[in-house]
Formats: C-alpha cells, sequence, structure tokens
C-alpha cells in the first residue's frame, strides 16, 4: 500500500481502517497557513482509489482539533483585493467539503479538543463525530466580523435544523462536550484517553462489513441529501444490483447461514 505524501499531518493504517492525524500542534492545527488542507484533501482522494481502506478516521494531536483559521496572519492575508481573497477561498479551505462529499469512505472525527471556526466545520462535514471530554466547538466567525466561508452553515443548517444553526452562527458562542452531545453533534463523549480507542471501535465496525457495500451506502446517504424520493430510488436500485453481483454479497449469505463472521475481499 502506497500512502500520500504528506507534509502537516501523518497517516497510520490498522487494517481497514486508516488514521489521519493534523500534526501542527504549534498553531492549533489551524487549517490555513499550514499545508493541512493539501493534506486533508490528498487522503480522501488516495482513500477513494484504495480498495484496501474502508473508514477514516481524523484527529488533532496536541490540545486543539483544529483551531480553523490562524487569526494572527488573518489581517495581512485581509489586504489582497476582493477578487483574490474569493480566488484563495476557492482554491484553498473550501477544497475540503467538496473533497469530502466525493469522499467514497465514511470520514469520522475524533475532536480531541476545540473546534473553532472552520475547525467545527471540518467536524461536521464528517459521517460521525466523537468527542473528548475537553472538545469545544463554536461558529465563531461572526466575533471576527466574518462568515463561515467554507460552506459551514450549508453543513450546520442541515445538521442541527435551521433554528438552532442561526442560534450558533449569530452569537459565535463556544459550547463544550455535554452539550455538543445533547444538541446532536457529538455521537458520544468519551475521557481523553479513551477517545482514539472509542473512535477506532466504531470505525472497526465499519470497516468489518462487505467494502463495496460500505461505500454504496455512503453515496446513497450523501446523493439523499440532494435528491428527491423518485431519483434517490433511482439511484438505490442500481447500487443495489451491483452489490447482487459481488462476492461479497454471496460471502455475507453463506455466512448467516453458516452463523460464521464474514470474510469480505471488497470484491
Amino acid at each position: 500500500m502506497t500512502l500520500p505524501k504528506l507534509t502537516d499531518a501523518k497517516l497510520e493504517i490498522d487494517g481497514r481502517i486508516a488514521v489521519l492525524t493534523f500534526n501542527r500542534d504549534d498553531v492549533r492545527n489551524a487549517l490555513t497557513g499550514t499545508e493541512l488542507v493539501s493534506d486533508i484533501v490528498n487522503t480522501l482522494q488516495w482513500a477513494n482509489s484504495c480498495m484496501d481502506v474502508s473508514v477514516l478516521v481524523i484527529t488533532g494531536a496536541g490540545s486543539a482539533f483544529s483551531a480553523g483559521g490562524n487569526i494572527k496572519t488573518m489581517s495581512e492575508r485581509a489586504k489582497a483585493p476582493p477578487h483574490e481573497l474569493q480566488r484563495n477561498y476557492r482554491l484553498g479551505i473550501q477544497r475540503i467539503p467538496l473533497a469530502l462529499q466525493d469522499a467514497d469512505i465514511p470520514v469520522i472525527a475524533a475532536v480531541n479538543g476545540p473546534a473553532i471556526g472552520a475547525g467545527f466545520d471540518l467536524a461536521n462535514m464528517c459521517e460521525i463525530r466523537i468527542g473528548s471530554t475537553e472538545a469545544q466547538f463554536g461558529e465563531t466567525f461572526v466575533n471576527l466580523g466574518i462568515i463561515p466561508g467554507d460552506g459551514g452553515a450549508w453543513f450546520l443548517n442541515r445538521l442541527l435544523g435551521y433554528q438552532r444553526a442561526a442560534e450558533l452562527t449569530l452569537t459565535g458562542r463556544i459550547i463544550k462536550a455535554d452539550e455538543a452531545k445533547e444538541l446532536g453533534i457529538l455521537l458520544e463523549v468519551t475521557a481523553p484517553d479513551e477517545l482514539l480507542a472509542t473512535a477506532k471501535k466504531l470505525a472497526g465496525k465499519i470497516a468489518a462489513k462487505p467494502p463495496q457495500a460500505i461505500r454504496y451506502a455512503k453515496r446513497l446517504l450523501k446523493l439523499s441529501q440532494r435528491q428527491n424520493l423518485e431519483e434517490h430510488l433511482d439511484a438505490c436500485s442500481a447500487f443495489q444490483a451491483i452489490c447482487h453481483k459481488t462476492e461479497d454479497h454471496q460471502e455475507a449469505l453463506q455466512a448467516f447461514f453458516d452463523k460464521r463472521k464474514g470474510e469480505f475481499k471488497g470484491r
């Protein structure tokens, strides 16, 4: 297995689980002013073509998951003309939501500490979020006189509904892990030293399933966000026809009748 070349993150493989760790604790894993955007996008593109991986877990090294934008360099970046700023967003941080939208495998965010601004949005772009008791979240752009330029309002609205998304976006307040779970942002809250193990345990349950079925199911979940029912049913029938013809489907049936765990090969 050839891994992608990364600059500010490290990628580790454990069976069919890939773990991507942001490795810029010196700037609290900020997404701007580092190579983390490219590292995330390159990892997702690699995962799409690597049939040996079924789940990606993302987390942060150090005290933060991601501080989002680097505030210390924000004033300098804002000196560019509007058309250049717009281009920087499109060719910069907006690559992340597009790459996650196109990701074939599910992505679990193991939120080890503060996920602020674009860091919060990044977590919300993932299928599942598990947080440490040290995790904090904030859609804090308005506090700096800006808006979520990475599509954060789109994701937060779909995750929490309009009213709660509006409250968090328009107040810019910080919420802690317990409230995040209560609101539905987090699936589970764990002790800090149990976070990665908990995320990998869940990832392992997913990775144990037939790999192609996982990828098609993930695609259906994403398609359902923008399709009407008729369009979605067409996609379901097409994907299901493909799944019926896989070796893994036959193995799953045989394992069911034999009362044993299936041994799936992604074929």
